[in-house]
């Protein structure tokens, strides 16, 4: 299997065309990050890039995946970051069969299930469950927006395809404006629809990973506990045992809502996605807190794709010793920044390796240069 890293996907998604092309800043995460599969990939499989990256590994640690890097597309399976018609459109201009691909028929159907849109489904299903929350309205029209808001009150709108920490709008009655009408009403002509929820008091975000398997149906995978920044930019995930996470979680909510949630998303998920989807999947959640309560809202958001949670799950169980804890981060440096801080790192907290696995320290997933603006890598306590 060729495993790739296409972080544009859901703003290709969004685009819809098969021609699309990321902006600059994208293709450079694309590019910094290429390298971030070899970490992930199963036995047996390649990861492809388009470019091999400039910046340098450390070989002092005993640890690098033994994982070919091929930079041409082959015949064989293909299991990229998410799936997209530009990418399905690159692959039939360089001869890749179609059997390695989904149809067009598929491809839409991908399309229409990773619109966030498709949460209000999904919340009204785990409605069943007791101990949740969590309610998202679809607008189609300004009037229904400005009905949404003042609904809610202080609300959070929401395009229904971007990417990860954007097309998100922050919003209120007192704080509605012009630019904001502006932007809205660009996502209802572009997209067809805007969503619009209540913002929560958060106190934790999490999510369940899922897996959808050729055969048909959706398994559940594991746990990740991840933070994002005030603009719900993706920060960083904590490294933990699926044990410890759901430990946390329970603190704040029985641990039979969260079992009884998984069993209603496998279900539904799995409904969803036969016929045109086999792969990584997750649902983003959180923990909220009202008055001296805490409640599960258990749809914030679908990812129809691999995503950082499952990446850090699987680092977690492949690469991190039993038992430690510590963080797997994304970081977007400033120019000239990344390569000292690296270096920095190495020398004030130097990875320690038992068994082939992390132990304590940091590790770069990617190779740093000294033009390197993102980077992937893990800090162990």
């Amino acid at each position: 299997m060729i495993t790739y890293f296409n972080p544009e996907n859901d703003m290709a998604l969004a685009d819809g065309r098969p021609h699309y092309r990321p902006p600059a800043e994208v293709e450079r995460m694309k590019q910094d990050l290429c390298l971030l599969p070899v970490w992930y990939a199963g036995t047996g499989d390649s990861v492809k890039v388009d470019v091999l990256p400039a910046g340098r590994w450390d070989a002092s640690v005993p640890l690098w995946p033994d994982v070919p890097v091929v930079t041409r597309w082959t015949g064989s399976r293909i299991a990229p970051w998410g799936w997209n018609p530009a990418l399905i459109a690159e692959l039939r201009r360089e001869g890749v069969p179609p059997a390695c691909y989904p149809t067009d028929g598929q491809m839409e159907r991908i399309r229409t299930l990773s619109g966030r849109q498709q949460c209000v489904a999904l919340q009204q299903a785990l409605q069943t469950v007791g101990g949740v929350g969590g309610v998202s309205v679809v607008c189609h029209t300004m009037d229904e927006v400005s009905q949404a808001v003042r609904r809610f009150g202080d609300t959070l709108l929401k395009s229904p395809w971007s990417g990860s920490g954007r097309g998100l709008v922050r919003v209120s009655a007192a704080t509605w404006t012009a630019n904001v009408a502006g932007w809205a009403g660009r996502v209802l002509r572009t997209q067809g629809a805007l969503m619009a929820e209540p913002i929560y008091n958060k106190v934790i975000d999490f999510a369940m990973e899922f897996c959808a398997v050729p055969a048909g149906g959706v398994r559940f995978v594991g746990y990740s506990l991840f933070e994002t920044d005030t603009h719900g930019n993706y920060k960083l995930n904590l490294l933990r045992t699926d044990e410890a996470i759901e430990a946390a979680l329970t603190a704040y909510v029985d641990r039979g809502v969260l079992l009884a949630v998984r069993e209603v998303l496998c279900r539904e998920l799995s409904r969803w996605v036969a016929g045109c989807y086999a792969g990584w999947l997750g649902v983003d959640m959180m923990i909220c807190r009202e008055g001296a309560d805490y409640w599960l809202h258990p749809c914030v958001e679908v990812n129809l794709r691999m995503n950082m949670g499952i990446v850090a799950h699987r680092l977690y169980g492949q690469w991190v010793e039993q038992g430690a804890e510590g963080i797997f981060a994304v970081v977007h440096h400033a120019a000239g920044e990344a390569l000292a801080f690296h270096c920095r790192m190495q020398e004030r907290q130097a990875a320690v390796v038992h068994g082939g696995r992390l132990s304590h320290g940091y590790l770069s997933l990617t190779p740093v240069g000294a033009d390197t603006r993102y980077q992937a890598y893990l800090f162990i306590n």
